[in-house]
């Protein structure tokens, strides 16, 4: 069953195609790495799936439910993550999953917000103010900000990009047991070729707006001529007429 169906996706700026005609989908229990490189066309895709642009064309089901239609209901289906996307520094880190809780309507907030806490190794953080944290702890309170409401579908832009080994593994690991356990799919942008070998099922490489490639991370690079994924990411960056499509 999918948890994401984006079917004939575009989006045009003054007269420029940033999406072009985007298809795809994730399912429930899947992680699907969306990748390419700068101005690919990644952030306005998760923008109009977020509901924060609205498509030139095209349709998003979240969970079913149209975000067009029904946006409101179709947002409390999902949840995001981003180093760029921080929480209110003024508040505590207790404070902002709780308000966030509230906001996404959590039964029994206070238990899921203690459960958060202890797994993503937040507990000693828990009285402090988000705004003091270093910024591999605020992208901790980020993730588990983004697995409060258990949401169906889960959209990641390089969640583990300011954490050290250590934790970024941890995380890692935390997000593949979520997929698995079947409670959601998973949408996660990197620019971490290793890390998405390791914990995406299938990856799309757009390029230009456009989906050029799609497949399994493992396999994929050997099917176009490349060594490994971090290859062919550049081969796509730099020239992606050259690849035998």
């Amino acid at each position: 069953m999918s948890v994401l169906g984006v079917t004939n996706l575009s989006k045009t700026y003054r007269g420029v195609r940033a999406v072009d005609d985007v298809s795809f989908s994730v399912r429930r229990g899947e992680i699907v790495g969306l990748l390419g490189p700068n101005v690919a066309g990644k952030t306005t895709t998760i923008n109009m799936i977020l509901g924060v642009l609205e498509p030139s064309a095209g349709s998003i089901l979240i969970d079913g439910i149209d975000v067009g239609k029904r946006r409101s209901e179709a947002m409390g289906r999902t949840n995001f993550a981003a180093v760029y996307a921080q929480l209110p520094g003024n508040l505590t880190v207790a404070q902002n999953l709780r308000i966030f809780g509230f906001l996404y309507s959590v039964s029994r907030v206070e238990t899921r917000v203690r459960e958060l806490l202890e797994e993503f190794d937040l507990v000693r953080f828990a009285e402090m103010k988000c705004g003091v944290l270093s910024s591999g702890e605020q992208t901790r309170v980020g993730l588990a900000k983004a697995m409060l409401n258990r949401p169906p579908l889960l959209l990641l832009d390089e969640p583990t990009a300011s954490l050290d080994p250590s934790s970024a593994r941890t995380v890692r690991e935390r997000i593949t047991e979520y997929a698995r356990s079947d409670t959601g799919g998973v949408l996660w942008t990197s620019h971490n070729m290793h890390e998405v070998e390791a914990v995406c099922d299938r990856v799309l490489f757009l390029s230009h707006g456009n989906i050029l490639l799609e497949g399994d991370p493992k396999t994929l690079a050997g099917e176009h001529g490349k060594s490994n994924l971090e290859e062919l990411f550049i081969t796509i960056a730099r020239e992606p007429l050259s690849l035998e499509l």
